[in-house]
């Protein structure tokens, strides 16, 4: 037997009945790669948004978390801890960035995950957060149980490259880290962008 159709990853796919302690992830993007891709929402299938410019690569496995959206509640959060104007959400799903000593070859796949913290991004003045997390079951990573246990030069690294990954030479930088949040406070944001998500489904 075989599926003539495929579930949309945002839409067709549960968060996990464990969330926000764990949560599916649907990764796009993984650190080999030279193009960044990401979720057409209409279709469901991967594109190509662009090329990478420049040198930065992305660090880790990067995703989001189905069934998520960055809408009013994420800004609220984002303004409250920051204390920056934050103007709404990035109107995306949910970003994660999915630690691991393993080499995953390519993207298009789901994955479990436990979310650790996170960085409360701004993108222009919108919230988009980027949920910090590690694969569930991996032996080295396991082990970190909060943003604050992870070695220093992978903290930075992370922080690099969201504060570099739009970067042109001839515009000023369009992102700023506003804040890192620790295991406690992610699943904050996890449960707020599923209660946008809910609200946005209303609207459909």
């Amino acid at each position: 037997m075989f599926r003539t159709n495929k579930a949309h990853p945002w839409h067709g796919i549960s968060i996990g009945t464990n969330a926000p302690q764990e949560v599916t992830v649907f990764i796009e993007i993984v650190p080999r790669d030279t193009v960044k891709y990401e979720i057409d929402k209409e279709s469901g299938y991967l594109k190509i948004d662009r090329p990478q410019q420049y040198s930065n690569v992305v660090p880790a496995n990067y995703g989001f978390v189905p069934q998520t959206f960055c809408g009013a509640n994420i800004a609220r959060l984002a303004q409250e801890k920051s204390s920056k104007t934050v103007i709404k959400g990035d109107g995306d799903p949910l970003d994660i960035l999915v630690l691991s000593e393993h080499h995953i070859p390519r993207g298009d796949i789901i994955l479990r995950a436990t979310p650790i913290g996170g960085l409360c991004l701004l993108d222009g003045g919108e919230a988009d957060d980027k949920i910090i997390a590690v694969l569930a079951g991996d032996k080295v990573y396991e082990s970190y149980l909060d943003i604050s246990e992870l070695p220093k030069a992978i903290l930075m690294r992370l922080q690099h490259y969201f504060l570099t990954y739009k970067n042109f030479p001839s515009e000023p930088n369009r992102c700023e880290i506003a804040g890192i949040y620790g295991r406690e406070d992610c699943y904050e944001v996890i449960e707020a962008s599923i209660t946008d998500y809910k609200e946005l489904i209303k609207t459909l």
